[in-house]
């Protein structure tokens, strides 16, 4: 019995040893391997390609897709007049327009879904109650069907006007998406978010620090 007792012994020992160095190797065999890269995080989606617009800023002067080439841009649709959110959409343009001073590569585009009473004058005088940047921020006016091409097909954003029954004061004329959208350098669409969102700041600044440091 002794002598079985001291085979055991050695069998639970060595097996024991054995584990241990099984453990060691592959230790030392992690360490001697080059480390494995991580996977890039994913980039933001490219939801569509703007095509060419003519539309009229505040100072009465032509805009289309060349006047934010190569810039990163966000755009809404408002209309002046609106007792809803408007001016509070506008007013946080102003203040990511304020955040991004530095920024020369970052712009700004306000569009109207009212183009028969916002006339570039009316687009001027409301761009200068949010101290808008003329040479950054363009309120855009023109056509209606130009204006729907390139918020509605382009933007993906919703307008239409309401039904007299709907309307809750006579200035209560439109519906129109409350989103921010930011469109790249190459004039694509990228990043939608709700403008008057809790958090909707801190989100506008990552989806456009990440257009701004993505890579041709």
């Amino acid at each position: 019995m002794p002598s079985n007792s001291k085979w055991v012994h050695w069998i639970v020992w060595g097996g024991l040893a054995v584990v241990i160095l099984a453990i060691g190797f592959a230790f030392v065999r992690e360490l001697s391997e080059p480390a494995k890269p991580r996977l890039a995080k994913p980039g933001l989606p490219v939801i569509s390609q703007l095509s060419d617009f003519t539309l009229t800023n505040q100072l009465a002067k032509p805009v289309g897709l060349a006047q934010f080439a190569g810039k990163v841009w966000f755009a809404d649709i408002i209309f002046t007049r609106c007792p809803g959110p408007c001016p509070a959409m506008t007013q946080r343009m102003a203040e990511l327009q304020a955040h991004f001073a530095n920024e020369p590569d970052v712009a700004f585009a306000t569009l109207t879904t009212d183009p028969a009473h916002d006339t570039t004058a009316v687009m001027q005088r409301f761009a200068r109650r949010f101290d808008a940047d003329d040479s950054r921020w363009q309120f855009l006016t023109g056509a209606k069907p130009e204006i729907v091409r390139l918020a509605v097909d382009g933007m993906k954003l919703i307008t239409r006007k309401k039904p007299p029954g709907e309307q809750s004061t006579p200035d209560d004329l439109f519906i129109h998406a409350i989103l921010f959208v930011v469109i790249d350098r190459q004039g694509r669409l990228r990043g939608v978010l709700e403008s008057l969102e809790d958090g909707w700041k801190e989100k506008a600044i990552d989806l456009a620090t990440q257009l701004l440091n993505e890579q041709p």
